[in-house]
């Protein structure tokens, strides 16, 4: 056990005893990846984006090696990042919680008209409002604010103030809202001939498509880029030609494929190679 931070060793022993995943920074950022894990050769985490089998004693993988396992914390193989550690790091969604991590002033003033109050943390520019639950991780769903949950990191500063409530909707959609598809912008496809009558309006049956083609997304176990293409394909043979599918309906599917880790930039590609496809 290294005895150059004690105190911030057994911060993290103390969280980590409450169920708080945590690891040691160096400057606000993680430990890098030692040369057998670096570009994630070792596989990653097998609670990463996409499930790995690493077995490195090491801090490797930012957020993914936050634990909550004193015997990790305290062992020989940590102990080199503990000595160079600056401060103390945790893992939101791996202690089933949300941060809306607001930059500055005016993203604070917006949270307090907007957002339910919660457990408040300050921090170096603004704060932190914690929230029990958890959701995707994003990056600027509006100015100043981030949303760190899942796949994130946040800096330990304290319990803050304030008493905890449920993740809102509200914060929720500020996600959604963020990274939904710009349908207007995709390239249209013409209706058949015959007049073009829509046969799928039942509102059940294209219910049940979308539903179907969100599972088949998130039962994927590997090739998620394959998947998600051949879903999107699927969905616009069936619902593409004929005016079904509405902007709501895409923003599922958008979401589904996001939260198996695909980029909004793959997404996109997914479903504009779809389309044409489509047209072909």
């Amino acid at each position: 056990m290294t005895h150059a931070r004690p105190s911030l060793l057994q911060a993290a022993l103390n969280l980590a005893g409450r169920g708080v995943p945590v690891l040691p920074l160096r400057e606000k950022r993680p430990p890098a990846n030692c040369s057998a894990c670096r570009d994630t050769v070792c596989g990653g985490r097998p609670h990463m984006r996409t499930p790995g089998l690493c077995v490195c004693p090491l801090p490797c993988h930012a957020w993914a090696a936050a634990t909550t396992d004193p015997a990790v914390l305290s062992s020989v193989q940590w102990a080199a990042d503990w000595h160079r550690a600056t401060g103390l790091a945790y893992h939101p969604g791996g202690a089933g919680l949300t941060i809306v991590d607001l930059d500055d002033a005016a993203a604070i003033a917006w949270a307090r008209r907007t957002l339910p109050r919660t457990v408040t943390v300050a921090t170096t520019r603004g704060e932190h409002w914690i929230y029990r639950g958890t959701m995707r991780s994003a990056n600027a769903v509006r100015p100043g604010v981030d949303i760190k949950s899942t796949m994130a990191y946040a800096r330990w500063l304290g319990p803050g103030t304030g008493a905890m409530i449920h993740l809102p909707d509200v914060v929720r959609a500020l996600v959604v809202k963020a990274t939904a598809p710009r349908t207007a912008s995709l390239p249209a496809v013409p209706l058949p001939g015959g007049g073009g009558a829509c046969p799928h309006r039942t509102p059940v049956f294209l219910e049940r498509g979308i539903a179907m083609a969100e599972q088949h997304i998130a039962d994927a176990r590997s090739a998620i880029h394959n998947t998600v293409y051949r879903v999107f394909l699927a969905v616009l043979s069936t619902h593409g030609r004929c005016g079904c599918l509405t902007e709501a309906h895409v923003e599922r599917l958008f979401a589904a494929a996001q939260a198996r880790g695909e980029s909004m930039r793959h997404c996109t590609v997914a479903w504009v190679n779809a389309r044409a496809a489509l047209v072909m």
